[in-house]
């Protein structure tokens, strides 16, 4: 199934650990450390824990969602309000429209922050909008979507590959599959560090 389909046909559990992971990988951008969403993991082997939840979700944001830096740019704003609309109550209808719009702004941050793209002009939408009825299709061409996000370049892609495995993970294994989707999603976030920590270097 493409990324679409595979996020309309995932349950409670598929559904938040799919836009937990695409927050998780944007993490570098917030200034969080590599543990900081891993209470947010855990609540995922208990989906009916709601408190449980929303209780980690206010600390995660106390940590996280403070003002912006001066002069921060689009891929930062994105993954700050990926945070901001995470729902407090893990409900399908909640965390289905907030794994689409984590789909789509993590793709558009990939984009923006691809050492091959940085030259070329940004197709991007508002970044007063974190995403938003995106469709994302296959990875034939990388991704293509309806929020204005498009191109082929390595990161995109890698990122549509991550994206599309922790779903799958999720709906062939259940619980089972929380541990290999966090390691997916492990790597995908040392792939941005990287990638944020060399552009910081170039900046200076």
């Amino acid at each position: 199934m493409s990324l679409v389909q595979l996020i309309a046909h995932a349950d409670e559990r598929g559904l938040a650990a799919s836009g937990l992971a695409c927050l998780d990988r944007c993490v570098p951008l917030l200034g969080g450390d590599d543990e900081i969403l891993r209470p947010l993991w855990t609540t995922l082997a208990h989906p009916a824990d709601a408190d449980a939840w929303a209780s980690r979700l206010a600390r995660v944001r106390g940590a996280l969602a403070g003002p912006g830096e001066p002069g921060e740019g689009e891929a930062a704003l994105l993954a700050r309000r990926m945070l901001a609309a995470a729902p407090s109550e893990p409900s399908a209808a909640g965390l289905r429209v907030w794994a689409d719009a984590c789909s789509l702004a993590a793709l558009r941050i990939h984009r923006l922050l691809d050492p091959a793209g940085e030259d070329a002009p940004e197709e991007t939408g508002d970044a007063g909008e974190a995403g938003g009825a995106g469709e994302t299709g296959d990875a034939g061409d990388a991704e293509v979507t309806g929020g204005g996000v498009r191109g082929g370049s390595p990161l995109v892609a890698a990122e549509l590959r991550r994206q599309t495995a922790v779903l799958e993970l999720l709906a062939e294994h259940g619980t089972g599959g929380l541990r290999r989707a966090h390691e997916v999603t492990t790597e995908g976030r040392r792939v941005l560090r990287a990638v944020v920590s060399r552009r910081a270097r170039g900046r200076g």
